[in-house]
């Protein structure tokens, strides 16, 4: 990205009297000064890059080397079959990956396409990126802002700046000077680019354009966030690396052995292939895209949309959840949430006759301002109609709100002025029991409630009048998403606040939803107020503690932070397209709840990549200690190097992919997230691996060894193939849990998996049958009794891992 110019406007406001706005010639010098008032870009990665990277794991270049090996050594079947995994791998990794980076384009298309200024003294419309400092920008209700500027005149004007604040309200504008270093929030004497004006009009003087604006600064922070391998990615490559180095050197054996032995270098060459195809899973990309899938799937359902499959295991070891509370935590409606008066009902009734806005009917949402909606919504649940009341009552005299009275009336025909606004404003000039007012509403607003004053009097005069209650507003929180972060705390996980809005109110929404508890930090876990960098810091901070850090946001305030988290999650309903392009997930129900449903499959979609893994590595390392051992032993080859390819990806990767479609543990949120250090593979599972492979290669080996007596090698080989593909068909019940014995998991609670083992099962019979699978795998025909004899041997395995977990299994 262009690094952004400084500038530095200092503008010198004009009186509306000597208004003339810049000259033609000093805008066209300042634009030559400044540039154009758009927000830049940086390029974008090439496809070609893109689909290069799919190749820089150790596991496909252990791929690529067995493909070269085969090619060379003339087994043109094996090579081809390698290479389509490679390909295929490549391709879907490409495909995933590949999306254009349309984050800070999102931002260009939120500045407005045009803006009216004054220039010579007379009205003009240009296009928003001939906007200059210094010009003068003429605002209405509905524009948007095309530039940063500070208001020079101001009428009722509201700005809405939650998508660049957080703040769930329109902002109140005046020319009453305010800091520059005051927060984004409270700069209520300037406008910003992006955002839209509510109600009233205003003249503003442009102090910043294109990357100097704050929507410019946030887009040069989009352009500063890292992205990072996930933990999974980080896992998978650990142990492709290990898997390489170890191929490499049980090839570099072999072939010792084979040269000390004089052996001939072809056949050293061809068991040197059928040892790397027998130590590679070449099933297990697929299955862990696969299993990455059915997890999206899954939590489509959850009402959580996924762009980036490997985000779907990163959300299961999240251990810190940063999230906003406007529309997330909350429902993002202004409510009614207590009254004060000695009639509550006339009270809202009142307030209902001092109102401009409209409930929408059928559903449809509401017009107005969301405090007079909320008021609306109580009365007509009492009763009250505005519209009934506007026929009986029809109003006389209306009294606008204003930034310096801070209230607004209506006089009606039955004579009563109907007055709401600020209480310490209101209820000063009201009489009635003011004291007890004004600590009543003192007390709702350290609980983050908004309060309301509602009078009434008897001229069209806001003098003499009489103070008939409060009303305290909020946005109340999601009664699901308490449950939610109380599942979180007890999976384990942090909720952290981070809102644009005032600190009181985040506070005590915070104690409401559990979030912050007695005792606890609230610096920690909430944080008000915050500016764009500010929540970048704090994902920063967490990341560099070690946590696994989601973030959700809604506001293009929130998109450098999203991006820079391990997961990024965006609302889906009020969500803005820059926060949706820089996430990694997206909310389609604006829900808390939803993110720790997430979080449930994320972890299932884990365990079940784990276990895939432990079943896949203990059937090579089978294969391998088959292939070594014959080596070692001076024997013929027991397997071919296609033989191992079919195992590969055949008998043991069909049920692999459908080991990852195990539903989760329904224990899962119970125990707390793995560490983000955590190996894939523990000690427990590699002696899981290793036993497998011992018992795997006693039965392969001994049946080799025994057929050998009085068989040719072919029907050895041809006996040695099909136990062993029988064992490693069966091991699959077992490779469900680690704890828990198959019948006890249930046969038929996974049914795409007894479908792969019946089916393959019946296939494998077959391949012995069909002339050209016969000549493909050099194979001869299997009879009745040697077939059951296979089935018999191939259930070995599968005992003794259950003997094992037996042996294993804690107390109870």
């Amino acid at each position: 990205m262009d690094s952004p110019q400084q500038v530095t406007a200092s503008p010198q406001p004009q009186s509306s009297a000597v208004r003339v706005g810049l000259t033609q010639n000093a805008a066209r010098e300042q634009l030559s000064k400044y540039g154009p008032n758009e927000i830049t870009r940086s390029e974008g990665v090439s496809p070609w890059k893109i689909f290069a990277g799919q190749f820089k794991g150790a596991m496909i270049w252990l791929l690529i080397g067995a493909c070269v090996l085969s090619a060379v050594l003339g087994e043109i079947s094996d090579s081809i079959a390698i290479l389509a995994i490679v390909v295929i791998n490549a391709l879907v990794g490409f495909f995933q990956e590949y999306r254009s980076e349309r984050a800070v384009l999102a931002l260009r298309s939120m500045t407005a396409p045009r803006a009216r200024v004054l220039r010579d003294g007379s009205t003009q419309m240009l296009a928003a990126t001939q906007i200059v400092p210094d010009d003068l920008l003429l605002l209405e209700a509905g524009d948007i802002t095309a530039a940063d500027a500070r208001l020079i005149e101001a009428h009722a004007l509201t700005v809405i700046e939650a998508a660049l604040t957080g703040e769930s309200l329109p902002s109140e504008k005046s020319v009453a000077p305010v800091a520059d270093d005051a927060p984004l929030a409270e700069r209520s004497d300037r406008v910003f680019m992006g955002t839209a004006v509510a109600t009233g009009t205003g003249v503003a003087q442009v102090v910043a354009t294109g990357m100097q604006t704050e929507l410019g600064k946030i887009a040069h922070l989009l352009a500063t966030t890292t992205d990072e391998a996930t933990p999974l990615q980080q896992r998978l490559e650990r142990v492709g690396r290990s898997l390489l180095w170890l191929c490499l050197g049980i090839v570099a054996v072999v072939a010792l052995v084979g040269l000390l032995r004089a052996r001939p270098w072809l056949e050293v060459l061809l068991t040197s292939v059928s040892l790397a195809v027998a130590a590679v899973p070449e099933g297990l990309a697929a299955t862990v895209t696969i299993a990455l899938a059915v997890g999206v799937q899954r939590m489509v359902q959850r009402h959580v949309l996924v762009r980036r499959l490997p985000s779907v295991e990163t959300l299961g070891c999240t251990t810190v959840i940063c999230t906003d509370k406007t529309g997330t935590l909350t429902t993002g409606v202004m409510a009614v949430r207590e009254l004060w008066g000695a009639d509550h009902t006339k009270v809202l009734m009142a307030a209902a006759a001092c109102c401009d806005a409209e409930l929408g009917k059928d559903g449809k949402p509401g017009t107005g301002d969301p405090t007079e909606l909320a008021i609306l919504a109580a009365a007509a649940e009492r009763g009250i109609d505005r519209a009934q009341l506007e026929r009986d009552n029809p109003r006389r005299e209306t009294h606008p709100f204003d930034s310096i009275r801070k209230r607004m009336s209506i006089l009606r025909a039955d004579g009563v002025l109907y007055v709401k606004g600020a209480v310490e404003l209101l209820v000063p000039v009201c009489s009635g029991n003011s004291d007890a007012a004004l600590k009543a509403a003192t007390d709702m607003a350290a609980r983050g409630l908004r309060v309301l004053a509602v009078a009434v009097g008897h001229s069209s005069e806001e003098t003499e009048l009489d103070l008939l209650g409060l009303i305290a507003m909020a946005d109340p929180p999601r009664t699901e998403a308490i449950e939610a972060v109380a599942q979180a705390r007890a999976a384990g996980i942090r909720t952290v606040m981070i809102t644009g809005d005032h600190p009181v109110t985040a506070n005590a929404i915070a104690r409401e939803i559990g979030i912050l508890r007695a005792g606890e930090d609230a610096s920690e876990l909430v944080h008000a107020r915050a500016t764009p960098q500010q929540k970048l810091d704090i994902v920063r901070s967490w990341k560099a503690r070690g946590e696994i850090v989601a973030m959700t946001g809604d506001g293009v305030n929130d998109a450098p932070a999203l991006r820079e988290a391990h997961i990024g999650i965006a609302m889906g309903k009020g969500g803005t397209e820059v926060t949706r392009e820089a996430s990694d997930m997206i909310l389609t129900d604006d829900n808390f709840a939803s993110i720790v449903a997430a979080v449930r499959e994320g972890r299932g979609v884990y365990d079940n990549i784990r276990k895939t893994l432990v079943y896949l590595l203990a059937g090579n390392s089978g294969e391998l200690m088959v292939m070594l051992s014959a080596s070692l032993l001076g024997l013929p080859l027991p397997l071919l190097p296609l033989q191992l390819l079919w195992i590969n990806l055949v008998t043991d990767g069909l049920p692999a992919l459908a080991l990852v479609v195990d539903p989760p543990d329904p224990e899962v949120l119970a125990r707390p997230p793995r560490k983000p250090d955590e190996a894939m593979l523990g000690r427990a599972e590699w002696r899981l691996i290793i036993f497998t492979g011992i018992i795997q290669t006693a039965v392969t080996l001994g049946v080799f060894v025994w057929a050998l007596r009085d068989r040719n090698v072919e029907e050895a080989r041809n006996e040695a193939f099909t136990v062993l593909v029988f064992g490693e068909l069966f091991r699959a019940f077992g490779a469900r849990s680690t704890t828990r014995h198959f019948w006890e998991v249930g046969m038929l609670s996974n049914l795409p998996l007894l479908g792969v083992v019946v089916g393959s099962s019946l296939v494998q019979i077959a391949i012995h049958h069909i002339p050209f699978t016969q000549k493909l795998f050099d194979l001869g025909t299997i009879s009745l009794a040697d077939c059951a004899l296979s089935v018999a041997l191939g259930l070995i395995p599968l005992s003794a891992v259950e003997l094992y977990k037996r042996w294993t299994r804690p107390a109870p």
